[in-house]
């Protein structure tokens, strides 16, 4: 920046190190959201929308699970139990003490739910 028209002094040289450095934690700001927001599946929708309502009887009606806006109180507290997505499946589609199997829903059903399920959780993967 220095040419014959332009020498900055020591307080614009501390401004524009200042201003570089927000514009450079703004943008990982940014990429940290855009990373997070792309870690949701996406079928997550799919999978909220059969944990409140989709399913005969709905997951919601039994279970606590705070991303869902579910406190039943009949099964466990999924918050609690944090499953993977795995275990998940394995409750949906072979049921578990008074849980029934739900064998009307579609792999692909079962999957989105137990996705989201365990990504509300926070279980591992």
């Amino acid at each position: 920046m220095h040419n014959r028209f332009f020498k900055p002094n020591p307080a614009s040289r501390r401004l524009i190190g200042r201003r570089t450095r927000n514009l450079c934690a703004a943008g990982l700001s940014l990429i940290a959201g855009a990373t997070a927001w792309a870690a949701e599946p996406p079928n997550a929708e799919a999978g909220r929308a059969l944990f409140l309502k989709s399913t005969t009887p709905a997951c919601a009606v039994c279970h606590t699970l705070a991303d869902a806006g579910a406190a039943g109180t009949i099964g466990p507290n999924l918050d609690e139990l944090k499953p993977d997505a795995n275990r998940v499946t394995q409750a949906v589609r072979n049921g578990i003490g008074i849980m029934p199997a739900f064998e009307a829903l579609s792999d692909a059903e079962v999957q989105a739910l137990a996705q989201y399920v365990s990504g509300a959780t926070g279980a591992a993967q």
